[in-house]
């Protein structure tokens, strides 16, 4: 038991590690060949975040363990709210101006509803799981579209999209940016298989479900990268961006993360899922729509807020061991 538990520990170590990498080669390659910052930052760096969590979706879904990756998606979506949002908060209140995250707030409340709708009948087909990674495409094309038409016309003054930009790696020599992304494609599944496999021998082990190790240890664990972005963030006083991470970062997970497990293993899912999980997503999200606004109308996460989303996150821990104990 304790050697699968080092192997789940330095899997998930080198998940968010390789997915870095692979983030920093292709990025880094992708400037090198002249494809503009801006288009860069709002996709290969905006999707790094949840890189680890589709690598764990495709294994486990491939293992046949579609209840791991729907887990996964789920549990990353209220960590990222209740635990990383709310812990960035209480480091410094959030003050966010950015048009793009403005209208991101309303369109990840609409996209976690179509997904609980999705999951309510305890099954996740493969054209529900095709309509959500069609949504993705839409929204990644759409996303650089109306950018780059606002940059044709006036210049960029969106503050998360000039952040995202200067994430970029800038002076990576091309063959530095072809190693790392070598090793970040090499790595990245090698890791999450061993990640997927350990983390249903423990789970066996203590009678805990593929749902619930996928809800806790592993997103947890692939929050991470969405954690130290938002410190990082806030430390450079960069408000917008550490909520654009966590916005963006909830999106890709809907729609490019979950639509893996029914595209890939479609079929039926862990009733909790349906019941309890999904339902406390949407809640979770619905909440943090509420308090993204202000009396003032102006999008700030304060302390108290970020209070009470750690409660949140608090209580859905408490709620998932109740029931496994019970």
């Amino acid at each position: 038991m304790l050697i699968q538990i080092l192997i789940l520990l330095l899997s998930l170590v080198a998940l968010v590690w390789s997915a870095d990498k692979f983030v920093f080669g292709a990025s880094s390659l992708a400037r090198n060949l002249g494809v503009s910052p801006m288009i860069i930052g709002l996709t290969i760096v905006a999707m790094g975040s949840s890189a680890p969590e589709m690598m764990i979706a495709a294994t486990a879904s491939l293992q046949g363990n579609p209840d791991t990756a729907v887990g996964n998606a789920i549990g990353s979506n209220i960590t990222n709210i209740a635990l990383v949002l709310g812990l960035t908060a209480l480091f410094h209140p959030l003050s966010v101006s950015s048009s793009t995250i403005k209208r991101e707030i309303p369109l990840i409340l609409m996209v976690t509803a179509v997904a609980t709708y999705m999951l309510a009948n305890n099954h996740f087909s493969f054209i529900e799981g095709l309509i959500l990674f069609v949504g993705f495409v839409l929204y990644i094309a759409t996303l650089l579209i109306v950018t780059l038409k606002r940059a044709k016309q006036n210049p960029i003054d969106d503050k998360m999209v000039l952040e995202a930009e200067q994430e970029v790696p800038v002076g990576v020599s091309t063959q530095r940016a072809v190693l790392w992304l070598a090793v970040g494609i090499i790595i990245l599944p090698l890791s999450a298989h061993f990640l997927v496999d350990s983390s249903i021998f423990i789970a066996k082990a203590f009678g805990i479900s593929d749902l619930v190790i996928g809800l806790t240890v592993i997103a947890i664990g692939t929050s991470l990268p969405e954690l130290a972005a938002s410190i990082m963030s806030i430390i450079k006083k960069e408000d917008d961006l550490a909520l654009g991470n966590i916005i963006g970062s909830n999106i890709f997970n809907i729609l490019a993360v979950l639509s893996l497990a029914g595209l890939i293993a479609p079929g039926d899912i862990d009733q909790a899922a349906a019941s309890r999980d999904a339902p406390y997503m949407l809640a979770t999200t619905f909440l943090l729509f509420i308090l993204c606004f202000s009396r003032t109308r102006k999008f700030r996460i304060t302390r108290a807020k970020g209070l009470l989303l750690l409660a949140v996150f608090i209580g859905y821990q408490a709620l998932l061991f109740s029931q496994i104990n019970a």
